[in-house]
């Protein structure tokens, strides 16, 4: 603990912020307020990151769940804390939790491959169940489209490819959303992801059956956005960038 409390105050001190004493408020109203929040951001990708270098520019204090050492220049760089731990390991990922005397909200990003989707279900139930443990507010999971009521959206041969990796995230989402207590959750999961600049065209739908593209920046935008908003509480939406629709199919979008 020492140790920690000393990474914590070095990855601080060059943004002359008030760590001797933090101080933090708690938070009562309805909305989230991301100046001062506590949040942990489950990850080791691009989305993660963005989601980060987001928070963080707003005046959130954010913590990355690492496996390795090999972002941790990066991630520092960004005034955020590395804690290290592996998502599949349950005593690690207690021990991250434990580290963080608050902890207000979470964002996980984690997921594995059609070889190995363990990290898909098992990685973000043992965040879930750890997480509600803790007493955190709010849990933001990011799955895709193809999960659960969505399964019908993409084009069969694209599910039968992602097949193994969807029904892995579907567990994580039906251990959220059944975990019960107090920490409400939103559910995003984003179309094909693309690596291009953020479009700002990103939105979100409850509608099942919409499915298309959407770049990484704009989903990070779009989590950020959910995370902060009252309205999204307890909401499983799709992700996609309203340019690049499968079909050209019409829908209502959610406003946050």
């Amino acid at each position: 603990m020492q140790w920690f409390n000393a990474k914590f105050l070095y990855a601080h001190a060059f943004a002359g912020q008030a760590i001797a004493s933090r101080s933090r408020q708690a938070v009562v109203t309805a909305e989230m307020s991301p100046d001062n929040a506590s949040i942990l951001v489950c990850g080791g990708g691009g989305i993660a990151l963005d989601v980060t270098r987001k928070l963080k520019d707003m005046g959130a204090w954010v913590w990355m769940l690492q496996r390795s050492d090999s972002r941790r220049k990066e991630i520092e760089g960004m005034m955020a804390i590395v804690v290290r731990g592996d998502a599949l390991n349950p005593e690690q990922v207690q021990k991250a939790f434990d580290q963080i005397e608050e902890v207000d909200a979470v964002v996980s990003t984690i997921g594995g491959t059609p070889a190995d989707p363990t990290a898909d279900s098992q990685g973000n139930i043992n965040l879930i169940e750890a997480a509600a443990k803790k007493g955190v507010k709010r849990f933001i999971l990011l799955t895709s489209i193809g999960v659960g009521d969505s399964k019908d959206a993409p084009p069969q041969q694209v599910y039968d490819v992602l097949k193994p990796v969807l029904i892995e995230k579907g567990k994580a989402e039906d251990k959220l959303k059944s975990i019960g207590g107090n920490m409400q959750f939103t559910i995003i999961r984003p179309g094909g992801l693309k690596t291009q600049p953020a479009t700002g065209r990103g939105v979100l739908t409850e509608d099942v059956n919409v499915c298309g593209a959407i770049h990484r920046e704009d989903v990070a935008d779009l989590l950020v956005h959910a995370l902060f908003s009252d309205k999204a509480s307890n909401k499983v939406l799709a992700a996609v960038d309203q340019d690049q629709i499968m079909d050209k199919r019409e829908f209502a979008t959610f406003e946050l």
